[in-house]
């Protein structure tokens, strides 16, 4: 069985019309010079062989140029970010000018929440995942508190059966809470890996008049995005995880169209003045049109440098194509676990709505979840852990392989053992 399971993953990788991406990355490496199964790109993705040469030259133009650069730069430093625009773009579905890279993830989130929760007598609760990430659900506080409601009455917890998140036990709680003014969820659900169902939820916040915001960290680069066509309020996301711009790298910020112009609650800074006009120094702010508006500050040149040298390898390959790879290797990784390590794990991600990231919880008594993490860890698989019992386990399209899958699946039924 070991050998025909063997056979079928290198008959797999000798399909794969992606194969020639893994070796345009760098890898961690053991002791012996071999390298490591890492399985941890939605939580850093690995480093692309073309970010040297981006940042090197940033650091060329500085040392020549100094300030310059803004100007004269290869590219200039002035309008560096729409180097990133169109990519991201392509990538989140929507138009050029509803998309800026920007700031990290949490500081998007709290500028954007500033302009949209806009909380009433009667509309003024917040709903998000019972399961959100820390940072969201800290930014949502946050703003419940600054507006005088208590997180504790006014944040509302969207809790998930086995069928996972679905629309229709959302629609129970927006049709029984005429209170609830924004909601706030996932394209991806970090815990657990559940693609969420971002079209029918658009559709049902408008329904009830309620304004619909997404955490993206987790989606972009990893599933096919059309938040234009779908009516998405506004999105924040982070790029260090599938687009691979390194560790704490810019984020970036959606907002629709539709919102676009001077808002109630915008804080406004010095890059969200119109670029013809920013150095004549006014007293009061000539507005950028589109999402541009929302910027504050010029942007982290050197931070971005990595994320348009990866958005270069998206465009190339496509995120329809870099979809199908995944399905195809979370759909291995799926099977192989539920034929070789059936009523010891448990997959936590539900089948029907799976991304690149599966999530394990250990049910075999003999062992615990930690000490199962932690002998992978000594066997050189990188993953993830997440408190209290849960391994995350993330086979990037654009690197890993179906080997890799089948080690783990390996060292996974080894690090079982008594």
């Amino acid at each position: 069985m070991l050998a025909e399971q063997a056979r079928i993953a290198f008959e797999h990788d000798q399909a794969d019309e992606l194969s020639a991406y893994r070796d345009r990355f760098h890898w961690p490496m053991t002791d012996t010079g071999e390298r490591k199964c890492y399985l941890a790109g939605n939580s850093l993705g690995l480093q692309p062989d073309s970010v040297d040469q981006a940042v090197q030259q940033v650091l060329t133009d500085w040392k020549a140029l100094g300030v310059e650069g803004h100007f004269n730069g290869n590219p200039p430093w002035l309008p560096y970010h729409e180097n990133a625009t169109g990519g991201l773009a392509r990538l989140l579905g929507c138009k050029p000018t509803e998309v800026v890279a920007m700031n990290t993830l949490t500081v998007n989130l709290n500028l954007l929440l500033l302009s949209f929760y806009r909380p009433t007598a009667h509309k003024f609760r917040i709903l998000i995942e019972a399961d959100a990430f820390p940072s969201d659900r800290y930014a949502v506080q946050s703003q419940l508190r600054l507006h005088g409601f208590d997180p504790e009455k006014d944040l509302v917890e969207w809790r998930g059966s086995n069928a996972g998140l679905t629309v229709e036990s959302l629609r129970e709680i927006l049709g029984t809470d005429e209170s609830i003014a924004m909601v706030l969820v996932p394209g991806v659900q970090y815990l657990t890996g559940e693609v969420l169902d971002l079209r029918s939820i658009a559709a049902l916040t408008r329904k009830y008049g309620i304004t619909l915001g997404t955490d993206l960290a987790h989606a972009i680069g990893n599933v096919p995005l059309s938040l234009h066509d779908w009516d998405i309020d506004f999105a924040v996301f982070c790029s260090y995880k599938y687009l691979n711009s390194g560790p704490g790298a810019v984020g970036g910020a959606f907002v629709h169209k539709r919102h676009h112009g001077l808002r109630e609650g915008q804080l406004h800074g010095w890059w969200g003045n119109r670029e013809s006009t920013r150095f004549e120094m006014r007293h009061k702010i000539d507005p950028a049109p589109g999402i541009e508006l929302w910027q504050q500050s010029n942007p982290p040149i050197l931070s971005m440098a990595p994320l348009v040298a990866s958005l270069a390898m998206f465009d190339e390959v496509g995120i329809d194509a870099i979809r199908s790879k995944s399905q195809r290797l979370t759909g291995y990784l799926r099977t192989l676990i539920e034929s070789h390590l059936a009523g010891r794990v448990h997959i936590i991600t539900p089948a029907a709505n799976q991304g690149a990231q599966l999530s394990l919880r250990i049910v075999d008594h003999h062992v615990s979840g930690r000490a199962v993490f932690e002998s992978l860890e000594r066997q050189h698989v990188i993953c993830d852990w997440r408190e209290p019992d849960v391994i995350r386990v993330a086979p990037a399209p654009l690197y890993n392989n179906f080997t890799d899958v089948w080690t783990f699946v390996q060292r996974l039924d080894r690090a079982m053992q008594p």
